[in-house]
């Protein structure tokens, strides 16, 4: 029996976060424990910005799930909406995950997601060199053109800077992968057709066998709908990320032209429901609450084992990006929507 090669993996989130890197990236780990002794490094439980009590007393914590060794860096509460905040709790993490690499033993290969953006390409560049490994650089978003795109920022130091630290880090890697056909185009793109690093498209995925149409007759779908004022109603729904990336600002503007009692040709009133958090929530949350939307709602994110419900929930699912965003990002949650729509 050969000896499994070992893989570590910089996640920034994983599970019991509910980012969708970090769902994607636990099903990728547990996947490949046939072939590999896997390590992940990545921040203590802290997607939505609080931090549970047991995670702040130290540096370090180490567990196990399914597997999978994970080595958890204390990271400073933060919050989406506020930029310093955020930047404070990245950068934590950025020079824990540093650290962090000491602790872990020798290891053949390194996976590392553009997550946090610039970053994230980064630490894989310094596990390559610290464990003398080889690199895969999985390009989930590309910046500064996400950043560029929505005008995060209107400085070209700081842009220029962004863009020369990601194409050192795809020059550095020694396979990159993309999750579209257009984000393989951008690769190209940045480096003008001239020694493009290797790369491939490997979609992102949803495992079927727990995202899948139900009834809507259902119990716990039904349960869902009454428990959020759903029941009855044609539900228009958006779940995921309520972030900078999706013009959800401007979505809200063609959501307030349906007037609160608009009603379906048989009969049933129209409701909006945005399921998930982000660092636009509060700013759609009092758009609603101004124009007096009755018709719409705001819905906390599900724990996994429920999204089979809440997802079903939905008569039709928003798949939505901002302008610009074309072949520099691909939202997950389109994989979750054409699973139930299957």
């Amino acid at each position: 029996m050969l000896k499994k090669k070992n893989l570590l993996i910089y996640a920034h989130y994983y599970i019991p976060d509910t980012a969708s890197t970090g769902q994607i990236l636990r099903e990728l780990a547990e996947g490949m424990l046939d072939k590999f002794d896997i390590t992940v490094i990545c921040v203590v439980p802290s997607y939505l910005g609080t931090i549970e009590d047991k995670y702040k007393t130290q540096k370090y914590y180490e567990e196990e799930i399914n597997g999978v060794k994970v080595l958890r860096i204390r990271v400073p509460e933060f919050s989406k909406t506020n930029k310093k905040s955020r930047v404070k709790n990245i950068v934590s993490y950025f020079f824990g995950a540093m650290g962090a690499t000491f602790k872990v033993g020798k290891m053949d290969y390194i996976f590392s997601i553009s997550q946090p953006p610039i970053l994230g390409g980064l630490l894989g560049v310094w596990g390559k060199w610290v464990k003398h490994a080889k690199y895969i650089y999985n390009i989930q978003d590309f910046n500064p053109e996400q950043v560029l795109a929505v005008g995060y920022t209107k400085s070209k130091l700081v842009t220029d800077a962004m863009m020369w630290f990601d194409k050192f880090s795809c020059k550095r890697s020694d396979l990159i992968i993309t999750v579209g056909r257009d984000l393989v185009e951008t690769v190209e793109n940045r480096f003008k057709g001239k020694k493009v690093p290797k790369t491939v498209m490997i979609n992102n995925w949803i495992d079927e066998n727990e995202i899948y149409p139900l009834n809507e007759r259902n119990e716990r779908v039904v349960a869902f709908k009454k428990k959020y004022g759903l029941d009855g109603k044609f539900v228009i729904m958006y779940s995921g990320n309520i972030g900078l990336y999706y013009d959800l600002e401007n979505l809200m503007k063609v959501v307030e032209r349906i007037k609160p009692g608009t009603k379906t040709a048989d009969g049933r009133e129209v409701v909006f429901a945005f399921v998930g958090a982000g660092s636009v929530l509060d700013k759609l949350v009092l758009y609603v609450k101004e124009r007096h939307m009755d018709n719409v709602a705001f819905i906390p994110y599900q724990d996994k084992a429920d999204l089979i419900y809440s997802l079903n929930a939905g008569d039709v699912h928003w798949c939505v990006n901002a302008k610009g965003i074309k072949g520099v990002s691909c939202p997950s949650n389109v994989y979750l929507k054409h699973s139930v729509a299957a």
